[in-house]
């Protein structure tokens, strides 16, 4: 089972990262390194497997599958929408996320109604399960793709998109640098975040299966979120 989910003898682990860690992306160190749940669970099964890990830090989950396709990495976390069902296998989900959108402040949007206007951008990061759901949920607003977060931002912030598709969880942080934006109630998009591996590997998906039901039932994740500041977020059942 090792063998299959480290072929180059240590796990390889793909994580994105964002400003502030959420349960889907870690948040950059002033020494380079990384924190956040996935590099806490990537480290645990690692140990568990008795080899090293190697992380593989991109800038969306998009990279991240594109980078497990290739065989780059052994393992990526990211959110399984239907799409990424097509070309990787996941394992059961440790958090969902549900996506709404951050509207800036000039603008008067309030509501999903107000987004889906002719005349509205609406910025996401290019490649994710969000923005494909953007693009799914609105008719006369225009979507545009930004290759990060701090793409997208500065978009925002200059006025070239009203409004940015993204995670609940994701979001507070990036109000913060947006004065008189408003983070709209609801969600567009609900779909779980988990570990995927390539297709055609049974050894694999069932290793990270185990992996994450046992990581749930230990209360290993439970600690995970609550290391990374997390303690009010909710784990998937």
């Amino acid at each position: 089972m090792a063998q299959e989910l480290t072929p180059t003898g240590k796990l390889r682990v793909g994580v994105a990262y964002a400003p502030k860690t959420t349960p889907v992306f870690v948040a950059r160190n002033a020494d380079g390194s990384y924190r956040g749940v996935p590099l806490d669970l990537g480290r645990a099964l690692a140990q568990e497997l008795g080899v090293p890990m190697e992380v593989f830090a991109a800038a969306t989950t998009a990279e991240l599958t594109q980078a497990c396709l290739s065989g780059a990495i052994d393992l990526g976390f990211m959110p399984a929408d239907e799409a990424r069902r097509q070309q990787l296998d996941f394992s059961p989900p440790y958090f969902v996320i549900e996506s709404t959108f951050l509207a800036a402040g000039h603008t008067g949007i309030a509501s999903f109604a107000d987004v889906d206007r002719a005349g509205i951008t609406v910025v996401g990061i290019a490649g994710s399960t969000t923005i494909r759901a953007a693009e799914r949920s609105l008719g006369a607003a225009t979507v545009v793709a930004a290759k990060s977060i701090d793409e997208a931002m500065t978009m925002m912030k200059s006025g070239q998109a009203h409004a940015f598709a993204l995670t609940h969880d994701a979001l507070p942080p990036l109000q913060q640098e947006l004065p008189g934006s408003r983070i709209l109630d609801g969600a567009f998009q609900v779909t779980g975040v988990a570990m995927a591996v390539r297709k055609h590997q049974p050894e694999a998906l069932a290793c990270i299966t185990q992996f994450i039901q046992a990581a749930k039932a230990s209360g290993m994740l439970r600690r995970a979120f609550d290391d990374a500041g997390l303690g009010g977020q909710k784990m998937a059942p």
